[in-house]
């Protein structure tokens, strides 16, 4: 009984805000400045130590496995191409992406790449920042449609700087791109679309990089 008592007030403490939340808060924050796929793997571990319902993190089956595969897949090549054609040349943004342009012809990078896009990015980022941000900040300021607004913009910001290493075009670009998940997941509050959409997006980006196309795209409206 005391053993029992004592498993649930150890599961409640990493559900709570009190020293061990915070703990526990802190360790996944440290893990994404070092690499996001592990803080992605520490808050598996927090789910499950702490009894934490999967779908408060967006694990939710979908309606259609492959159904959320084929519109994932379409809306993250359409994004990445309306954020290239459209949005970040509005921007001021410059047509190639310097800091990953060591892909271009670089068939080995590339692959490096795609390994990244689907389970750092579209797995991993998702989990981070959209799934446990969502729990943790809803947990702490509510769930009404003021909060989830609010809560949309905090982790957007969060996302966007998070992006830092790639200069102001990447901060833009990962904070509109950021700002649109959030808004889908706080809505639906499921990932498996959005993991698709987002591992789509930056596979798309590195094609893009690949075979030297993002300068024809970037002045596709804006010549």
């Amino acid at each position: 009984m005391a053993q029992s008592s004592r498993s649930v007030g150890f599961r409640e403490g990493l559900r709570g805000f009190g020293p061990l939340g915070q703990f526990a808060i802190a360790l996944i924050v440290l893990a994404t400045f070092v690499f996001v796929p592990i803080a992605a793997l520490l808050i598996l571990l927090w789910v499950w130590l702490s009894a934490t319902p999967w779908r408060d993190i967006g694990f939710v089956r979908p309606g259609s496995w492959i159904g959320g595969l084929v519109a994932g897949v379409i809306f993250g090549i359409a994004l990445k191409v309306a954020m290239k054609a459209v949005v970040m040349p509005y921007l001021g943004a410059p047509p190639v992406n310097a800091t990953y342009h060591y892909m271009a012809g670089n068939a080995r990078a590339v692959l490096e790449f795609a390994v990244y896009a689907v389970l750092g990015a579209g797995f991993a980022e998702e989990v981070v920042f959209r799934g446990y941000l969502f729990e943790r900040l809803g947990k702490l300021l509510g769930q009404n449609a003021g909060v989830k607004f609010l809560i949309v913009l905090i982790t957007t910001a969060i996302f966007g700087v998070a992006h830092w290493q790639q200069g102001l075009p990447g901060i833009e670009n990962a904070a509109v791109v950021g700002f649109i998940l959030a808004a889908i997941f706080a809505v639906t509050g499921r990932l498996w679309f959005l993991m698709v959409t987002h591992a789509a997006f930056d596979l798309t980006a590195a094609a893009m990089i690949y075979f030297g196309l993002e300068e024809q795209v970037s002045r596709l409206i804006f010549h």
